[in-house]
């Protein structure tokens, strides 16, 4: 039981851990690349301290080649004066020269050989760290896309609906009432038309609109006789 306790705590304390990074990851990978640039700096700066190392065993290799060229071209005149002596003493000085060339040599073999893979490996960080950052600036567009798409509450998305509705409800009803009201002013102006008719025949002017009693009655009366 203690086991399982002890188990289930772990199993919490790594989902909670892992969710956290997850939340965060954005940051955690920000972060990680300002590590990774640092070191890649310092990579750099390991290079160009091989680099100088280098130059100055070159420099000694040179500065021994025209040592040896200087002792040798002496020894050689000191032996056609017949200087045994001197000429030996060069001998020995141009056997531990030649000892120290051999030595520079590979120093300079070494570091060279070290330039080459600190170059390759320097460039391969850059080429990664390069994409990891194209990458970072994706994923921190595309967190703030995904927060901004939840600046919109469902609220306000069923007010705009509940508004659109009455808007059209609006619309129609006075899309109604001014047709009513097109047909009110026809129904008036007609009525005005007929009042006056109306008049102007009670007046005499024209024709009646329609027959009155006393007409009526007169031609009753010529249908009798």
């Amino acid at each position: 039981m203690f086991k399982t306790l002890t188990t289930l705590i772990r199993g919490h304390g790594h989902d909670a851990a892992q969710a956290m990074a997850d939340t965060n990851a954005v940051t955690i990978l920000r972060q990680q690349l300002r590590d990774a640039a640092q070191g890649l700096e310092s990579a750099r700066r390991s290079v160009a301290v091989v680099m100088a190392y280098c130059e100055r065993e070159k420099k000694a290799a040179a500065r021994i080649a025209q040592q040896l060229d200087d002792l040798e071209g002496r020894a050689v005149a000191a032996l056609r004066m017949d200087r045994e002596d001197l000429a030996t003493e060069a001998a020995a000085a141009i056997a531990q020269l030649e000892a120290e060339r051999t030595t520079t040599d590979r120093a300079i073999e070494t570091y060279s050989a070290e330039i080459a893979r600190l170059r390759e490996e320097v460039g391969l960080a850059e080429g990664r760290l390069r994409t990891l950052q194209r990458g970072l600036q994706l994923a921190d567009a595309t967190a703030k896309s995904q927060k901004l798409r939840g600046t919109v509450p469902q609220g306000v998305l069923a007010s705009l609906k509940e508004a659109e509705a009455t808007l059209d409800r609006l619309q129609e009803r006075q899309a109604h009432a001014e047709a009513a009201a097109a047909a009110v002013a026809e129904l008036s102006a007609g009525t005005s038309a007929e009042a006056t008719s109306a008049r102007l025949a009670a007046a005499g002017c024209g024709a009646p609109l329609r027959p009155d009693a006393a007409a009526v009655l007169e031609r009753l009366r010529g249908r009798v006789n």
